[in-house]
C-alpha cells in the first residue's frame, strides 16, 4: 500500500519505536495524516482476527502495580465460543509501550521480544483452529513452541481432554506469567530454546507440537527445524501444526530446512470457513479499515503440517 505522506516507512517505524519506549507519550500527533500513515506501516493490530474474544480486566492491572509485575501488564479474559468452556484468564502486554528491562531479558537469553508484546493475529487463529479441531488432541500430549502468553496452548488445555500440554518459550518473562490447570489435563510451563543443546527431558515425547507465527526469523530456521524434529515421537504417530504467514520468502526458506531434515511439509491455504472469510473481509470487504496494514503474506497465516 503506498504512503501518501512523503514520510519514509523506516522514519515512521522509527515513530512507533519512539511511542512505545516513552514511558509518559506526549499526545498524539495533531497531524492525522501522519498517523493514518503509522497505522498503515505498522504490522502490529489491535483488532486481528477476533475469533477468541477478549476483554481487559481493568481492576487487576492496577493490582499488577503493587505485585511486582510489570505495570504494563493486564489480565485478559478469553471467552471460548462454544458452550460450557471456561474463561481463560491470562497475563500479558496490553499497552502500547516497552520496557528497556524487556530488551535486556532478551540480549540476556539471546531472544527476539515479539511474544511479549502482544498474543499476535496468527495466534488467535491457532487457538481458533484447535478449538474447531479439538477432537484430534484428545488424550494427546501437546507442547506449544514459541508460545508467546500461549492462548492455543491453553485453549487445548481446556477444552480437548489433551493428557498433557507444555506452553514452552524461550523469554522466560512470557513463560513465567500464566499457569493454569484443567480436569484432568496436566499443564506445565517450560523455558525452551530451541538451540539448547539438552532437551533430553523432552525428546520424543509429544504427539502434536503447536505454534504461530515461528518462522519469521530466518536465522532461527535451522534451529527450529532440529527442535521440531527431536521433538516429535518416534514410536506413534505424530505431527506439528503450524499457523504461519508467507512473510516474504522466511516461510518458504524455512520449508526448504525442514525438508533438508527429513521432515514431510503440506501447505493449506484456505483451511476454515471463517477464518477465510474475514481474510476476504480484511482485502475487500467491510473489515478494511478495522486492519489498514492489512496484506495476504504479512498477515494471513498459511496451515502447515510437519510430520516425521
Amino acid at each position: 500500500m503506498e504512503n501518501k505522506t512523503n514520510e519514509k516507512a523506516s522514519s515512521l517505524r522509527w515513530k512507533i519505536l519512539r511511542q512505545a519506549l516513552l514511558s509518559n507519550p506526549s499526545p498524539p500527533n495533531p497531524d492525522e495524516q501522519s498517523q493514518l500513515s503509522i497505522k498503515h506501516i505498522s504490522r502490529r493490530t489491535t483488532h486481528g482476527f477476533n475469533l477468541i474474544p477478549s476483554h481487559v480486566i481493568d481492576d487487576e492491572r492496577s493490582s499488577n502495580k503493587c505485585n511486582g509485575s510489570s505495570a504494563k501488564d493486564a489480565r485478559v479474559c478469553y471467552t471460548l465460543p462454544i458452550p460450557g468452556a471456561p474463561q481463560l484468564f491470562l497475563r500479558q502486554r496490553v499497552d502500547n509501550h516497552a520496557d528497556l528491562d524487556d530488551f535486556q531479558t532478551c540480549n540476556r537469553y539471546n531472544i527476539d521480544n515479539t511474544g511479549l508484546v502482544c498474543n499476535w493475529p496468527s495466534e488467535d487463529v491457532l487457538a481458533h483452529y484447535c478449538l474447531s479441531h479439538r477432537d484430534i488432541f484428545r488424550s494427546k500430549k501437546v507442547i506449544e513452541i514459541g508460545s508467546g502468553y500461549g492462548l492455543a496452548g491453553f485453549v487445548i488445555a481446556a477444552v480437548t481432554e489433551a493428557s498433557e500440554v507444555v506452553i514452552s518459550d524461550g523469554n522466560p518473562l512470557v513463560v513465567d506469567s500464566n499457569s493454569g490447570a484443567f480436569g484432568n489435563t496436566v499443564v506445565k510451563s517450560m523455558m525452551l530454546h530451541w538451540n539448547q543443546e539438552d532437551i533430553s527431558s523432552v525428546a520424543d515425547n509429544f504427539d502434536i507440537i503447536v505454534a504461530s507465527d515461528c518462522t519469521f526469523f530466518k536465522d532461527f530456521h535451522r534451529d527450529l527445524a532440529r527442535i521440531v524434529k527431536h521433538l516429535l515421537s518416534k514410536t506413534k504417530s505424530s505431527e506439528a501444526i503450524f499457523l504461519s504467514p508467507k512473510r516474504g520468502n522466511s516461510l518458504d526458506l524455512f520449508l526448504e530446512v525442514a525438508e533438508e531434515n527429513g521432515l514431510h511439509i503440506s501447505v493449506t491455504e484456505n483451511y476454515d470457513k471463517e477464518v477465510w472469510k474475514r481474510h476476504a473481509g480484511f482485502l475487500h470487504g467491510a473489515d478494511r479499515d478495522s486492519w489498514p496494514s492489512y496484506e495476504t503474506g504479512h498477515c494471513y497465516p498459511l496451515l502447515i503440517r510437519i510430520t516425521r
